[in-house]
């Protein structure tokens, strides 16, 4: 076990500033190298919940070379319902899916690392380490769709962590969903940022056929190295073009997201990102601003001195630019914009480019008239 000391953790609960000054000026925070390779995440923080912080000290006894690399877990999670409802007022969908907790993509920009803190654990290298599976998510599905009075509406899959994470390719329970989902004839909206998706083509295009499925892939940067520091087990910007391209030409209406756009750091390529998706077949493209919220600001920032310390100052300069002078501002239509003359140059350097390239000209409307609920248990045949 890692040493631990028991201490007060009220900056870390208060958020803000303050928590995020505290956890990069604390190096007892920050986890050997070796430890963590191939990781996004440098920290380790205790949950925002959590009544003690964790401190990684060496106490004289041995040394932290000793201590074991962080590896991936997986638990099963056993939840009632699988369909998520939203209400925010500035997102498109009102339902979503999510067949996995914590995400091994690593993305060290990840805004659902927060959500770790509800089990207990760490947002940082837990959020990438200690996952959780719903093997159960296509059965729940089946139920929940079959439910009397049940109005479909697209599902949103993707949205918090990413349902094509590498574990996908071993339990699969994105495929499963799908698999429900197309023969309820239930539309589908999924983003990701692995090529894994073009696994599911075969069902994907079935379903796009009837109007029923679509796709967006997140394409951050187009910078090899930078995307392996800041997405270090995500698809390649090239891999991810490449999905583009198979899920464009199997019929599949595809989209680009360029997201998140990193001021100072990644938003010079969004006319780069957007005419390269163009050209692999995206016909529509949308973008995000960076998020920090909560505990996701302390660890972008560790990063971001650990990778470009001569950045740091600009990047965090610009992003509080956009927030009103905070690391992050959750209002409603501004959290994933921001406001200001720098995300009003940005939305609009995005829209000129879109624009010009055709991007958005028709947005791909899917349909709810197909779903059929399945047969409920004490239903006659409709021939008797």
């Amino acid at each position: 076990m890692e040493p631990i000391a028991r201490a007060d953790v009220a900056a870390f609960r208060s958020g803000g500033s303050a928590m995020a000054n505290a956890m990069i000026d604390d190096s007892g925070l920050r986890v050997h190298e070796d430890r963590r390779r191939g990781r996004g995440a440098g920290v380790n923080p205790s949950g925002r919940f959590e009544p003690v912080s964790r401190h990684v000290f060496d106490d004289g006894w041995s040394g932290l070379e000793d201590l074991p690399p962080f590896k991936t877990e997986v638990q099963v999670e056993k939840p009632r319902t699988i369909i998520t409802r939203n209400e925010s007022p500035d997102i498109s969908f009102d339902r979503s899916i999510n067949p996995y907790r914590g995400c091994e993509h690593g993305c060290v920009y990840c805004f659902a690392r927060p959500t770790h803190s509800y089990m207990g654990l760490s947002a940082g290298l837990d959020f990438e380490a200690k996952l959780f599976a719903k093997p159960d998510a296509a059965k729940l599905l089946d139920k929940e769709l079959s439910k009397e009075g049940y109005q479909p509406r697209t599902i949103a899959i993707g949205t918090n962590t990413d349902p094509y994470q590498p574990i996908e390719k071993k339990w699969r329970i994105m495929r499963e969903i799908l698999e429900v989902l197309e023969a309820r004839n239930h539309p589908v909206g999924i983003v990701t940022k692995s090529a894994l998706v073009t696994r599911d083509i075969d069902i994907l295009s079935r379903m796009a056929e009837k109007g029923l499925a679509k796709v967006a892939v997140s394409v951050t940067t187009m910078d090899r190295l930078l995307a392996r520091t800041m997405e270090p087990r995500a698809a390649t910007p090239t891999r991810r073009l490449e999905a583009i391209r198979e899920l464009s030409s199997a019929g599949i209406p595809t989209s680009v997201m360029v997201a998140p756009i990193i001021p100072g750091l990644t938003d010079a390529e969004i006319e780069r990102i957007l005419d390269s998706a163009k050209a692999a077949g995206a016909t529509e493209a949308g973008y995000v601003v960076l998020r920090l919220p909560l505990e996701v600001s302390p660890i972008f920032k560790d990063w971001l001195l650990r990778h470009y310390p001569d950045s740091y100052r600009h990047v965090m300069s610009l992003v509080r630019s956009m927030r009103d002078g905070k690391d992050y501002d959750s209002e409603w239509g501004k959290r994933m914009r921001g406001a200001g003359p720098y995300a009003w140059q940005i939305g609009r350097r995005f829209e000129i480019a879109a624009r010009r390239l055709g991007l958005n000209a028709k947005r791909e409307s899917l349909t709810t008239e197909l779903f059929k609920p399945a047969p409920r248990k004490n239903e006659q045949l409709m021939l008797l």
